[in-house]
């Protein structure tokens, strides 16, 4: 597929020798030769591919900040990047711009146990913070499927969740300050140590803002006390309404699992062939419920769990009686993914986030379009919060068969407006969606966050191409008024 971006400016790629000249003297880590950017040309969405520039890897916040007021002084575009594992395509790099890797970002800088907190550079591993401080007692509750490779920065830009969301929040919920450089090379902090933030809630802007606004040089995280007992149970079901209902009735009756994840029979069958969690084959969807808290509470609300679970007609049923056993039950689910990587050449994860109770629903019709599209679909959800991953197997040798996915994801995406969801639950926006934007935001709705996207970046030099639509498809499609030739989008970007 053609991918549209901006244009790129023909007075940057004939300097790109003085460029990579002058990024030279902020940092000795900058690569320009083909080979050098060939592992930087695409993220997590990797069916699209474009070299950037050059890239660019800064050690410490001084060397970023110089990068970026140089950026901004010649007009160059940069593109943010973590781990790149992202899976909308947020850091695909612009032909013209400098690719700002962050992955030299890697140490935890200081451990605060009595203010239960870990203040951490962006490249630091999402799993790297819970193995820091793990001998005390604590962890790190956000906890993303990629959480071996994922970094904290690309956490924060996309707001990352996981299993352990439902009860603990996002990761907008666990970051207290962030330390952050605009494209003109000014520095920021925001926030702290401490839970509360005078004036208006800047840190919440920067969370999920994908890069768009500016890059994160230090985070500070909240950790946790682990609590005294954990379990996990499976539930099978012979229809993946009955699961669905049996997620409703949970949290109808006040109970908050610490995780609470769906997995359709497709899904089961590849994931149980892959990593031999124990699965059973013969249910339609299978339930993970993890109870967490003292003893006598988590005993107790495992039972409660499964009398629900057998008023919803559940077929079959096992909870665990050790920690090992708990993570092979997460073993499966965490590897859902890989799984889907051996039985298709391509596969395209779907995200996007719904009403609970509208889960058989939106199911069903996943089904329908699976057979209109003629692809295999195998779905896996955060059932407690809603948020779907849908997996759309396809060869991206067939350029029919890659369009048909893209198509098929996007019908999913515009059902889950449709029903009262949104097109992202964590993976952005980034270039998978933005076209869909129309969908869900209305003209006042984007261009305020326009406006907000010029205050930080006036030049639009961070990150463009990336969020907002394609001015002239929304039109096409009716979704942008236009009235005697004029946009209500002054500042949306034409490409």
């Amino acid at each position: 597929m053609v991918l549209h971006l901006p244009e790129a400016d023909q007075k940057t790629l004939d300097n790109k020798s003085l460029i990579v000249k002058e990024l030279n003297r902020f940092t000795n880590n900058v690569l320009s030769d083909n080979d050098e950017l060939r592992p930087y040309e695409t993220d997590g969405l990797n069916v699209y591919k474009q070299k950037p520039l050059a890239v660019v890897l800064p050690e410490n916040t001084k060397e970023v900040s110089e990068i970026l007021k140089y950026c901004y002084q010649h007009n160059i575009k940069v593109v943010p990047r973590g781990a790149g594992t992202g899976l909308s395509g947020g850091s695909l790099p612009l032909k013209d711009c400098v690719l700002m890797s962050m992955g030299k970002f890697n140490k935890i800088l200081e451990k605060d146990f009595k203010n239960r907190c870990v203040v951490t550079q962006p490249g630091v591993t999402n799993l790297a913070i819970t193995q820091a401080v793990q001998d005390q007692g604590y962890y790190y509750a956000p906890d993303p499927s990629s959480q071996l490779a994922c970094s904290i920065g690309g956490n924060i830009a996309e707001n990352s969740g996981g299993v352990h969301s439902l009860k603990y929040g996002t990761t907008t919920n666990n970051v207290l300050g962030v330390e952050i450089v605009l494209i003109d090379g000014t520095i920021l902090r925001i926030g702290g140590k401490h839970l509360d933030s005078e004036g208006y809630d800047l840190l919440g802007v920067f969370m999920g803002s994908e890069g768009l606004l500016g890059v994160v040089t230090e985070a500070t995280v909240k950790i946790l006390k682990k609590p005294e007992a954990v379990r996990a149970v499976l539930i099978g079901f012979n229809s993946i309404e009955d699961a669905g209902s049996c997620v409703s009735d949970v949290i109808s009756k006040g109970i908050v699992p610490a995780g609470m994840e769906i997995m359709d029979k497709p899904l089961i069958i590849a994931t149980e062939n892959y990593a031999k969690a124990g699965y059973p084959r013969d249910v339609e969807a299978l339930l993970i419920v993890e109870i967490d808290g003292t003893a006598s509470e988590v005993e107790a609300m495992i039972q409660k769990v499964l009398d629900i679970a057998k008023m919803n007609k559940a077929s079959y049923n096992k909870a665990s009686n050790s920690d090992e056993e708990r993570m092979k039950f997460w073993k499966g689910r965490k590897a859902a993914f890989s799984a889907c990587g051996v039985i298709s050449p391509d596969y395209i994860c779907m995200d996007g986030s719904i009403p609970r109770n509208k889960l058989a629903d939106v199911l069903g019709y996943i089904n329908q379009l699976s057979k209109k599209y003629n692809l295999r679909v195998a779905n896996c959800f955060h059932a407690g919060d809603g948020n779907l991953h849908p997996l759309i197997m396809f060869d991206s040798n067939d350029p029919k068969e890659l369009k048909k996915a893209e198509d098929f994801g996007a019908d999913i995406l515009k059902y889950c407006v449709k029903v009262g969801g949104v097109l992202s639950g964590e993976h952005g926006i980034g270039v998978e969606k933005r076209e869909l934007m129309c969908e869900m935001f209305n003209n006042n709705d984007i261009q305020q966050q326009l406006s907000l996207k010029k205050a930080f970046d006036k030049k639009n030099l961070l990150n463009p191409g990336k969020v907002y639509p394609i001015l002239h498809r929304c039109a096409e499609e009716g979704r942008i008024h236009i009235h005697k030739g004029k946009t209500k989008f002054p500042d949306l970007p034409r490409f």
